[in-house]
């Protein structure tokens, strides 16, 4: 396919060739090969990614090698709609592979999913020559997608002008930044008191990414902070102009993005009880006064195990059904209602809710089963509930559960906000 480039399109993408080419990571395309199995190829890299995952946690920084399997794998294409030349996947299956993949490495999942976030964010904000030009663009050159969008973050603001817009500010949080080839972000806008939302190629003139993340988990999620000095913003950038009014179909993105977190937490959880209980039947020693000969026999290791399973089975139905869900919605546009809408945010938040308490208390409780050898660095079981904590603050469950109940008893919607 031949596209045509406005001069700025074409500055972009002479700097985001140039930065290309001297990276120490050859760039794949990110084409999908028939057939396609995209869970097959998430067991495929779940599997080479767990080779590797206690050490790059520990170490921290960027997951380059990984994001460019990720890239090469075909995976990236997978919520794309097949008119640009994507795999016209459902979310379902989109949340299926975050899982898989958080199961061995949670922020390398984290990255997946944040890219798939961005590409709803097209498809939900942009024009009709906006999705065909930046969903396109997204296959032809396999382009791995970030996030600066916290709308909660105002230090970024968009001066209007003549000939469109000058931002200016800094973001943090930023998900996927470091070595992203195309970012989402919002700017907050004065005169309406409202943000602006726009897609941009990261190496644009004045966009400055920063590997400063240092929280103690979720070490690899390349969520740096995002500096915007003097950067010249068109048109055809803005997806979501200051001060529109947004469809119940737009207000989705809070659900994608929510549904997104819920299924990494629950692959924590899974990774984290499979660990667990692989070390409890070929490593564990049973404890003296249990009268077996296996640590597996013990009837209160038993006991511990189906509680957690019990608390990670109906969240995993609860996630699968919020995804049904939302994939009806989405499938629905400008013709799904609020009150529709409200029932996919309503299902969002169980599942979000219990796939928090089930990786917290997997990663917490899986040590009572293990015994204290498991506490060795070497196994870096410490990881599931580092990363389960550091990712379940994103935003206070509290609120999920305030809004269920006002549901519950009067039937009230959730109001559409950022987180819900």
């Amino acid at each position: 396919m031949t596209l045509t480039l406005t001069r700025r399109e074409h500055d972009d993408a002479a700097v985001h060739a140039k930065a290309n080419s001297s990276s120490h990571e050859p760039k794949s395309h990110g084409r999908i090969a028939a057939p396609f199995d995209p869970l097959a190829v998430a067991d495929e890299l779940a599997e080479e990614f767990a080779l590797t995952a206690v050490a790059r946690d520990a170490a921290g920084g960027h997951p380059g090698r990984e994001r460019e399997r990720l890239r090469a794998s075909g995976l990236l294409a997978l919520s794309i709609p097949k008119a640009f030349g994507g795999a016209d996947g459902t979310w379902s299956t989109v949340y299926r592979v975050v899982r898989r993949l958080a199961e061995t490495d949670s922020a390398v999942a984290h990255l997946y999913g944040f890219h798939h976030l961005q590409i709803a964010s097209v498809l939900l904000y942009g024009t009709p020559t906006q999705r065909q030009r930046l969903l396109e663009a997204t296959i032809e050159h396999g382009l791995f997608w970030g996030n600066a969008l916290n709308p909660l973050d105002r230090r970024v603001i968009a001066s209007e002008d003549a000939e469109g817009y000058e931002v200016d500010g800094i973001k943090s949080f930023c998900s996927g930044s470091v070595g992203s080839d195309m970012l989402t972000f919002s700017a907050w806008h004065e005169a309406s008191q409202s943000n602006l939302i726009a897609a941009i190629p990261t190496r644009r003139a004045g966009v400055s990414v920063h590997e400063d993340w240092d929280a103690f988990g979720q070490r690899q999620t390349d969520s740096g902070t995002v500096t915007f000095d003097h950067v010249r913003l068109h048109a055809d950038d803005v997806l979501l102009p200051p001060g529109a009014s947004q469809t119940a179909h737009q207000t989705l993105r809070p659900c994608v993005a929510q549904l997104s977190m819920t299924n990494l937490y629950l692959g924590i959880a899974r990774g984290g009880l499979d660990a667990a209980i692989r070390f409890t039947t070929e490593v564990a020693r049973p404890w003296f006064a249990s009268g077996v000969e296996r640590s597996a026999d013990d009837p209160f290791v038993q006991r511990r195990y189906g509680e957690l399973h019990l608390l990670v089975k109906p969240a995993m139905l609860l996630a699968d059904a919020a995804a049904v869900a939302l994939d009806r919605a989405f499938s629905l546009g400008h013709a799904l209602t609020a009150r529709e809408r409200a029932e996919v945010a309503i299902a969002v938040a169980e599942a979000k809710v219990l796939s928090h308490r089930a990786a917290l208390a997997v990663g917490t409780e899986l040590f009572d089963n293990t015994g204290a050898r498991s506490a060795s660095a070497r196994y870096g079981f410490d990881r599931f509930w580092r990363n389960a904590r550091v990712h379940t603050l994103h935003d206070p469950v509290d609120y999920k559960l305030r809004d269920i109940g006002r549901y519950a008893i009067e039937g009230r919607a959730p109001d559409p906000s950022p987180y819900s």
